[in-house]
């Protein structure tokens, strides 16, 4: 049997890997809080800092919909058009990836986990300039709002 499938399979995967931006990476935090508890306090850190809640999505909640166990598992969408928007003039197909989103899971240990995007990500996917005021606001925004989150007080 020839093989030559999986040489090409091989070499696919080698090439999608090679595609993928070099600043792919996720930024990781701890919370000592429930998933909700975390969503609630990223929530209200966000509106506090003047920004917009425009979704909150309960995963587990949509995987009980269908008969389906997910441990506890959200997603807060937010933005603020200030910090977007030069974004998208620089960039339009940034939209594919504003608002910003934050994740937060329990894990298999019931450990809950903070996790987003680095905004470099979005300069690397989208051909945005890398020193662009916006990327270092987001940046210093998701620190800020996600450390409000996760603190012990």
């Amino acid at each position: 049997m020839s093989r030559m499938p999986t040489r090409l399979m091989a070499a696919a995967a080698v090439t999608a890997a090679m595609a993928l931006p070099a600043a792919a990476e996720l930024i990781h935090k701890m919370s000592p809080h429930s998933v909700s508890v975390t969503m609630d306090r990223l929530a209200a850190a966000v509106e506090g800092a003047g920004a917009t809640v425009f979704a909150r999505v309960d995963h587990a909640g949509g995987a009980a919909k269908v008969d389906m166990e997910l441990r506890p598992t959200e997603l807060l969408i937010f933005g603020n058009p200030k910090l977007g928007t030069p974004a998208m003039l620089d960039g339009q197909t940034a939209g594919l990836d504003l608002p910003l989103r934050v994740l937060a899971y329990a894990d298999a240990d019931g450990m809950v986990h903070v996790t987003y995007h680095n905004p470099a990500t979005l300069a690397a996917t989208h051909g945005l300039p890398t020193d662009a005021k916006y990327i270092q606001l987001m940046t210093g925004a998701l620190d800020k709002l996600t450390s409000k989150a996760t603190a012990a007080d």
